[in-house]
Formats: C-alpha cells, structure tokens, sequence
C-alpha cells in the first residue's frame, strides 16, 4: 500500500469517540461492506435470494462503504471493527479479502478479518492459503449445507458437517491459525457441537446468537440445547447479534429475553457483541441493537458489558485496543 493511503489511516475510528449514549467502547464483531463497483455479489447484484431469513432485503443491494458503516454507529465509542464475509462471487474469495486490506490502509477500519471459502470447492486448499497471506486475516465463515427445518435431516449429504470432504478441508482451518465462524440454524446447533468436539484446536464462534427465529417455547427449547451443548465445548464462544425477525420485526421483549438466556448459557468471558450492519438495519439501528443488549444484561456489571461490548471480541480476533 502506498504511503499516501497509509497516511490518511484510522480518520474514521479515531472521530468515533462518543460515550454520551454508553460509557463503554465497543468492538462490532460482525459487519459487512461490500462496493458493487469493485467486486461481484450475485446475491446483490443478479440472485436476489428468496429464501433470504429476514425476507426483503432489496434496500440493502447498494453500496455499503466504510463511510456509510460509520454514519451508522455515529454516537458510540467504537475501537475496532470485524468484517464477515460477504457473499463476494466464489472466483473473487481471496479478492475480498485484498480488498478489506486496502479499506483498512484508507480508513483505519475493519480490524480483522474472516474470510470465505467452501470446504467443499476443489481449491480449499488453495483459497485458504491466499487468506493466510495478509496480515488481518482471522478466520473463515462457511456455512455448510444444512436442513429446511427443525426435524428434517441432511445429515451425511455433500457439504454437510457430517461429509469427510468437508471434514477434511475444514480441518485445514488449524494449520493457517484460523477460526469458524458458525453460521447454522438453530436446529443444527447440536450438530454444531460435535464439529467443535472433533476439532479442538480450531477456535469457533457462534454467529447471530445461533439464529433463534421460532421464539415459541418449544423452539426457544431446542435452540437453548444446542447452545447448552456448544457452550461444553471450550473451544466455542457465541456472538450476540441480529436478533432480527423475518419481514422487519424487531420484537424488543423476545429479543431481550434471548440476550439474557445466551449470555447466561456461555457465561461472561465468552459472549461477543456484534451489529450485523448493514443487514441488521432491515430491522432497526445501531442504537436500537445496543440498546436490547443492555436490556437483555441489565442485571450484568459493568466488568461483564466491558467483556461483552469489546474485551472478549479483541481477545477472540486478537485485536490490539487502545483502551
């Protein structure tokens, strides 16, 4: 990178100091940016996904740059920032990546990143080794092939956890240092489990609070037996984020209930915040995700939401902080 992008580094972070709303400083564990311009993302651009689980999200295919994320988390004290994969096209994974680098040498932001791959395509191998070349790469987001729903089974199929390709390309994750970012259903959480049992080397994370999307009692049941049966697993920490339902719902008391019930499952040094912006704001604002999490912790001391909003997220990415 040349000196004059690098000496323009950090502006963005460095203007988000605000601790009037909450005296904390926060690390957002999990957002995404994506330029139409600079890569390709079917799903945005020409595979408008149906099935999406928040359902439309035609006001996110846009644009969303380091500025736009900024804009949003306006008002809060933010030292780091974490970039998930984006649903970049398959031929562009390690594209991605470089590019992350080059809006980090800009703008000071993210601060680590997790990257794509299928452990299922025939270069694995090969996209993983060009991640591990650059500096901020952390891990990998690759969401395995799973069921429709709750008592249907894919167990075995290409592409599942249960499939030895998969097992074996995924197991290449502990070679490079690099950790999963679990992104199942909340009926597979327990499958879940088993991967993170087999694989005790590899650090993983539960994404979006394992996607508790049936708030009845009896899914709420099965979604807190598969957290309970990662949360055995020492390997396994969870990031609270989207708390989202489909069609824009964004059900304050349910929501705080899930917070409360996730937190008290992994307990104080394994809960990460995470925003999930852009796609978090089909539902509400930065200020609305933040605000369910303290009511969900209301009851937690600060050392716990000092955990929560930024400690375990450094310590999991291995983010420098300057707090």
């Amino acid at each position: 990178m040349s000196g004059a992008m690098a000496a323009d580094a950090r502006p963005i972070l460095e203007g988000l100091r605000d601790r009037s709303i909450l005296d904390i400083p926060i690390v957002d564990a999990h957002h995404h940016l994506w330029d139409l311009k600079a890569g390709h993302y079917p799903t945005k651009q020409d595979q408008y996904d149906t099935k999406f689980f928040l359902g439309d999200y035609r006001k996110i295919c846009r644009d969303y740059l380091a500025t736009d994320y900024a804009a949003d988390l306006a008002g809060f004290d933010i030292r780091g920032t974490v970039h998930i994969q984006a649903a970049r096209a398959q031929n562009e994974q390690v594209q991605e990546t470089q590019w992350l680098h080059e809006v980090h040498a800009r703008f000071g932001l993210p601060s680590a990143v997790v990257g794509h791959v299928i452990f299922i395509q025939p270069d694995c191998a090969e996209v993983l080794e060009g991640h591990a070349r650059f500096p901020l790469m952390r891990g990998i987001r690759s969401r395995p092939v799973t069921s429709p729903g709750p008592g249907q089974s894919a167990a075995g199929q290409l592409g599942t956890m249960q499939d030895h390709r998969w097992l074996r390309n995924f197991a290449l994750l502990e070679k490079h240092g690099m950790s999963w970012d679990m992104r199942i259903p909340y009926w597979h959480l327990a499958e879940g489990a088993e991967v993170a049992r087999a694989f005790p080397g590899i650090p993983m994370v539960v994404n979006h609070t394992g996607l508790p999307l049936d708030r009845s009692e009896e899914g709420l049941a099965i979604w807190r037996r598969g957290l309970e049966a990662l949360a055995d697993c020492p390997n396994v920490v969870i990031k609270i984020s989207e708390l989202g339902l489909p069609h824009g719902k964004w059900d304050i008391p349910s929501n705080a209930r899930v917070v409360r019930e996730a937190a008290a499952i992994f307990g104080p040094d394994r809960i990460i915040f995470a925003s999930n912006l852009p796609v978090a704001s089909l539902s509400t604002d930065f200020g609305g995700i933040v605000s369910v999490m303290l009511e969900g912790l209301k009851d937690a001391p600060r050392e716990t939401l000092e955990k929560f909003f930024h400690r375990n997220a450094a310590r999991f990415y291995r983010i420098a902080l300057d707090v």
